[in-house]
């Protein structure tokens, strides 16, 4: 019987707050449709996503992995020559049934496709071709973490109706802008919905006549700054985008609620580190508070125990005995290297040590620094077998 593993939700199981994450039995779930891996930059939270992608894939799912990481290291690993934002299949994964397509984030595409598919083609061409709608879809705050969002709505929905997938798992961007993917919905529509936009949009009629008078002073002075082609874009983008706003909001809700759901589960992914540690609390309290079913935190590249038990301490001193007594200075080195080495374990075991203690109730895998970088299928798989071995 596989052991549980720890989350929020009715799928939760009973644990104790020493036992590890156990993730063949959150792969293996097959109420798991989503797993969303998040953490600060760095601390190879792309490589942790494609792991268990594969693994997940060669123990019988279904999978597609989606990533938003700028750096193209999930199609190196995977040897895609090129990842785009449709689902591509992984040669060479998959068993029992299973199979991996991947894909990375294409923004602009994706907020093309949404604007074409809930246009009218006039309308759809004036939106597409509108300077500042090339502005907003390629560049502006959040729109990449709110595209993320319309293209993991996209994926559930074919994966609903066509059976194609039945895991989906998640790549975000580095640092805190990983959550930014929780609230980009608002930030857009907080923009959209603002007091400005919403004047570009009052008519020059009835009691807003006063008020029109008042802001063609303002938008006379603005066109003065930004020019006044900038300003006509702006007016000519928010009177077409208007009437595609209430379905952008929506599907964002619908997604939002789609994350809280009990078949999704966030993994923190960390470094033994004080940054990226601090960091991985912040993920944990900030989806605890908005009430997003987290399965554990994974901490990779821990550094490995030496073999020897010999204490730092007492390393040190035979190091300086051998100095004393005038020995060759390799073997005092090597002391010296294995104090290091000694001190950098039991510094990193402090920290997850005080982290279990402030969030006792987050399962954890730690997984053991490799010698080299992941840059196939087969590195993929150790990590993966890694990730798993928390028994």
């Amino acid at each position: 019987m596989n052991k549980p593993y720890s989350r929020v939700g009715p799928l939760a199981a009973i644990r104790t707050a020493d036992l590890p994450l156990d993730v063949d039995a959150l792969l293996d779930n097959p109420a798991t449709e989503i797993i969303v891996c998040c953490g600060s930059g760095g601390v190879g939270k792309t490589t942790t996503s494609a792991a268990l992608a594969l693994r997940a894939a060669e123990r019988g799912r279904k999978v597609v992995v989606l990533t938003i990481d700028p750096a193209r290291r999930l199609a190196q690993s995977m040897g895609i020559e090129a990842l785009d934002n449709t689902p591509r299949p992984v040669p060479g994964a998959g068993s029992d049934g299973g199979s991996l397509d991947a894909m990375m984030l294409d923004m602009k595409s994706t907020f093309d496709e949404v604007v074409l598919s809930q246009a009218n083609p006039e309308k759809a061409k004036q939106i597409l071709e509108n300077p500042f709608y090339v502005a907003l879809s390629t560049s502006f705050a959040g729109t990449q973490e709110y595209m993320a969002m319309e293209k993991l709505g996209q994926l559930h929905g074919s994966a609903q109706e066509s059976g194609e997938w039945d895991l989906i798992v998640v790549d975000t961007p580095p640092s805190r802008s990983a959550l930014d993917f929780l609230d980009a919905p608002e930030r857009l529509s907080s923009f959209l919905d603002g007091r400005f936009i919403k004047l570009l949009l009052t008519p020059a009629r009835g009691p807003a006549r006063l008020m029109s008078a008042g802001f063609g002073m303002m938008t006379n002075a603005l066109s003065k700054i930004v020019g006044a082609s900038v300003l006509q874009d702006l007016q000519t983008f928010v009177a077409a985008f208007d009437t595609l706003f209430g379905g952008f909001r929506q599907r964002a809700q619908k997604t939002f609620q789609l994350l809280q759901a009990d078949g999704t589960a966030f993994l923190v992914v960390a470094a033994p580190e004080p940054d990226a540690l601090r960091e991985a609390a912040y993920f944990v309290e900030r989806l605890s508070g908005e009430g997003m079913p987290l399965a554990g935190l994974v901490v990779n590249r821990a550094s490995s125990a030496p073999v020897s038990a010999l204490s730092a301490d007492a390393a040190v001193a035979a190091a300086e005995r051998l100095a004393t007594d005038g020995e060759p200075g390799v073997t005092a080195g090597l002391l010296r290297l294995h104090a290091d080495r000694v001190r950098i374990v039991e510094r990193e075991a402090r920290l997850r040590r005080s982290f279990a203690t402030s969030h006792p109730n987050v399962a954890t895998a730690v997984v053991p620094a490799l010698a080299s970088d992941v840059h196939d299928l087969d590195g993929l798989r150790t990590i993966g077998e890694l990730i798993a071995d928390q028994g």
